[in-house]
């Protein structure tokens, strides 16, 4: 897909990426470099990171892997003072893409899976983010630096077998306000991303195995899934000068499908049912207006007399 943002917009810019070493966050990370960023990506895994480095620079992009794990401080500060010495003091952008999801019947879910879930999306993301807060301050981009949250519409309303995810991504959009509202005077603009079914991911193929076309049947736009792109899309522009005045926000990109509900009529039988509608409302207007305006006559008639 052509990007219908310019290549430089991103130029000089230093960003980071959890989860950045597959899926949706490699293509976030392969997007930011495309359009000019420097990008570290962090991961567990040495193999993968190593492989998702090379892919990167395959494509002419400027990127460095970080391993650990983000619900540790530790990880987190050292990914950060990495970057600084290698490019020069700042961040310029982050991007809290690392999760961890699977399905289980709230009587089954453990304790310990529960809070697994809880550790990697939400704390890793305050961890993250608190760790990053002084490179971010230090950010010369003129549009001020750019924390992005990678969040989820489950949340929104209930999803099945997912209470631990839905939880945890209900408060990453929380936290993303919160700290819209305390950093914004430090020039840190704070924002989420919510990907609805996005195709090729692990995401689908764990939580909705063998479900493609129902899936797809419940997205109002176009019956077709997302994309990696659509999502990375959405953080250049939430990183890049066009959105130099959104904070706070969570960008909602899943084709409006966490809207969908069945339809209990048909459109083709709405059309014929309105059509019948409007026209006995037309013949019922006019015949009110006829009488009005007999009406009117008869008031009148006296009057012409005279």
């Amino acid at each position: 897909m052509e990007s219908p943002f310019k290549p430089e917009i991103l130029k000089n810019r230093v960003a980071l990426v959890t989860g950045g070493s597959s899926g949706i966050g490699l293509e976030i990370a392969r997007q930011l470099g495309l359009h000019g960023a420097r990008v570290g990506i962090s991961g567990r895994r040495k193999d993968v990171l190593d492989a998702a480095v090379a892919a990167l620079a395959a494509e002419g992009i400027t990127a460095v892997g970080l391993q650990g794990d983000v619900r540790s401080a530790a990880s987190c500060e050292g990914w950060v003072a990495s970057l600084e010495e290698r490019w020069g003091p700042g961040l310029d952008v982050l991007v809290n893409c690392a999760a961890g999801n699977f399905l289980a019947t709230a009587e089954e879910l453990t304790p310990n899976g529960f809070k697994t879930v809880m550790e990697i999306d939400t704390l890793g993301t305050f961890t993250m983010s608190r760790a990053a807060f002084p490179a971010l301050r230090r950010s010369t981009s003129p549009s001020g630096a750019s924390v992005v949250n990678i969040s989820a519409t489950l949340q929104y309303g209930a999803t099945w077998w997912q209470a631990h995810a839905s939880a945890a991504k209900s408060a990453v959009d929380s936290l993303t306000r919160s700290l819209a509202l305390e950093w914004g005077e430090f020039g840190v603009r704070v924002n989420g991303v919510a990907p609805g079914p996005i195709d090729g991911t692990a995401g689908m193929e764990k939580l909705a195995p063998g479900a493609k076309e129902f899936v797809q049947s419940t997205i109002p736009l176009r019956n077709q899934m997302g994309r990696k792109w659509d999502i990375a899309m959405a953080v250049v522009y939430l990183s890049s000068p066009a959105a130099a005045f959104v904070t706070g926000d969570v960008l909602v990109v899943d084709g409006a499908a966490w809207m969908w509900k069945p339809k209990l009529v048909e459109r083709r039988q709405v059309s014929r049912a309105s059509r019948g509608i409007e026209g006995k409302s037309r013949a019922v207007g006019l015949a009110a207006k006829g009488e009005a305006a007999k009406g009117q006559a008869a008031a009148a008639a006296p009057m012409s007399k005279l």
